[in-house]
């Protein structure tokens, strides 16, 4: 995902060429050229903008190859839109995720695609950089320092502007225009001065933090403003909505009244209004359930527990490898009660997967060391020759195996210091279809609002996380199920079509301006 760093501008211009610069064009030379100026002049009444396109490049002959080197990306967002996109005149724009490489728009599985290219300094300085080194610590309660260079921060406008401006390209009159998360916060705005026919909403996919928080980022001005272009901000929760508004108020000296943000431009005369709500992600309730009632997955959950010797219980963490998901607090807990003698080494084995992230970035590699050394240190004191404290997967997996691997946990344990939403303890749940299985759940994780029966604990307490996870060990089935079914009836009422038919309601509702 990660491109080279390279010697080139990150302000370097687009690559695509406009036709018919050329005296002594070639026949076959005009010919791409017509077909590049019809691909100029197509226009999507409905487009999604986001860091990276749904699609992942693929070798021939890999799972999901249709022929074209490329498919579909998982994950809840391409889950959710893709059905519309296909429905709709619509189109995405977002990165391929090579860098210093041109790709021209190009159709798959039914969408209509449009690649924003990026150079290798684009990958170090916005994305790398402000994106991840400098937001997203930010907006996670600052559990590790963000910090704060103004070459990032040059990139981050520079790369914004490049998003937006494929998007003024391509979007036709009165468009409806969708931006996801916090690489593209500045993208709203940027829409609104160039196009204000267009519709424009905004998703941020994780927290948004409050005012006294906030307050550090040196260009927490041009954030807000750059948000408050959009017609609707959504957020995860409640409270990071009502964070927003506070910062609005305070830094931007905005109007706000209930969910809405009186935006006014800089002679103070009122543009229009921002609203600013909850919009809980979720997840393809549908498919996981397909996947947990398969006998070949089911199968394998089975084959799962009998290669780890068959425990009376296997405790189970699924996180990218990231400071913010309490992978550490988690193995802690675990440790000490294995020290305690309350968990015994061959009664009980925990399962850690930690897929790969940003492994280019310093903190993500200390991190990696840090984990990967609490799990020696674990396994060399409790491990035995026929079982294994910790079982750890340093990989990323196919939906298929990570839904063998919730239906062979017995306690499902996430630990996050915070997080947006947590879309695997919603996929746990779903797939429990037999109603068995216990959740333990950071009240931190957004996913703690909706899914209120799980075992809600906070990390940072080791002993009410050591607590929590031997409720759910000892839980009776009988509450293990009543639980169990009060979540996934909310998770099955609330699907991540619901989400999306949510936001795209809310944005097309008109607004009332109350100037009273």
């Amino acid at each position: 995902m990660h491109g080279a760093v390279s010697d080139k501008s990150d302000t370097k211009t687009e690559s695509s060429a406009v036709p018919g610069g050329s005296t002594d064009v070639t026949k076959d030379a005009a010919n791409d050229a017509t077909k590049e100026a019809s691909k100029d002049a197509t226009k999507y009444d409905f487009m999604v903008v986001s860091n990276r396109l749904p699609v992942d490049r693929c070798a021939p002959g890999e799972p999901g190859d249709d022929g074209s080197g490329w498919r579909r990306s998982p994950g809840g967002l391409v889950t959710a839109l893709a059905p519309m996109m296909t429905r709709t005149d619509g189109a995405w724009v977002g990165w391929h995720g090579a860098a210093d490489e041109t790709v021209e728009p190009f159709s798959h599985g039914g969408m209509d695609l449009v690649p924003v290219q990026l150079s290798g300094d684009d990958v170090e300085l916005y994305y790398e950089g402000f994106s991840n080194a400098t937001v997203w610590p930010l907006y996670h309660d600052v559990i590790a320092p963000p910090e704060f260079h103004r070459t990032w921060w040059d990139a981050y406008r520079t790369v914004n502007r490049r998003f937006a401006d494929a998007v003024v390209r391509t979007a036709d009159e009165g468009a409806t225009v969708w931006v996801q998360d916090y690489q593209l916060q500045l993208v709203p705005r940027m829409l609104r001065q160039a196009r204000p026919d267009l519709r424009i909403g905004f998703f941020n996919h994780i927290p948004f933090p409050p005012p006294e928080i906030f307050a550090q980022l040196p260009w927490r001005q041009a954030i807000i403003d750059g948000l408050l272009g959009a017609d609707l901000v959504g957020f995860q929760r409640s409270s990071d909505a009502g964070n927003f508004m506070r910062s609005a108020r305070r830094f931007l000296g905005a109007s706000v009244k209930q969910q809405q943000v009186h935006v006014k431009d800089a002679d103070g005369e009122h543009t229009h209004i921002a609203r600013a709500q909850a919009f809980p992600i979720s997840i393809d309730v549908q498919h996981i359930t397909e996947l947990a009632q398969k006998p070949e997955i089911i199968e394998r959950a089975r084959q799962i527990r009998q290669d780890l010797g068959n425990p009376k219980t296997i405790l189970l963490g699924v996180d990218r490898l990231d400071y913010t998901k309490g992978i550490g607090h988690r193995l802690k807990a675990y440790e000490e009660l294995l020290n305690e003698g309350k968990l015994k080494v061959g009664d009980a084995t925990l399962i850690q997967v930690a897929s790969p992230s940003r492994e280019r970035v310093e903190q993500y590699r200390l991190l990696r060391e840090e984990v990967e050394g609490t799990v020696g240190h674990i396994n060399g004191t409790y491990d035995t020759i026929e079982n294994t404290a910790v079982r750890y997967l340093h990989h990323s997996y196919p939906v298929e195996e990570m839904v063998a691997l919730y239906l062979a946990a017995d306690v499902m344990l996430v630990t996050a210091l915070r997080d947006g939403m947590n879309l695997v303890a919603k996929e746990y749940v779903t797939a429990r279809t037999n109603n068995d299985g216990a959740l333990v759940l950071s009240e931190f994780a957004g996913a703690a609002d909706q899914l209120k029966q799980a075992l809600l604990m906070n990390p940072h307490d080791i002993d009410g996380l050591k607590d929590a996870v031997m409720r759910a060990v000892r839980m009776a089935p009988k509450e293990a199920a009543r639980r169990m079914r009060s979540m996934r009836k909310q998770i099955l009422d609330h699907d991540v079509d619901h989400w999306s038919a949510d936001f795209l309601n809310a944005l097309n509702e008109k607004v009332i301006r109350d100037d009273s």
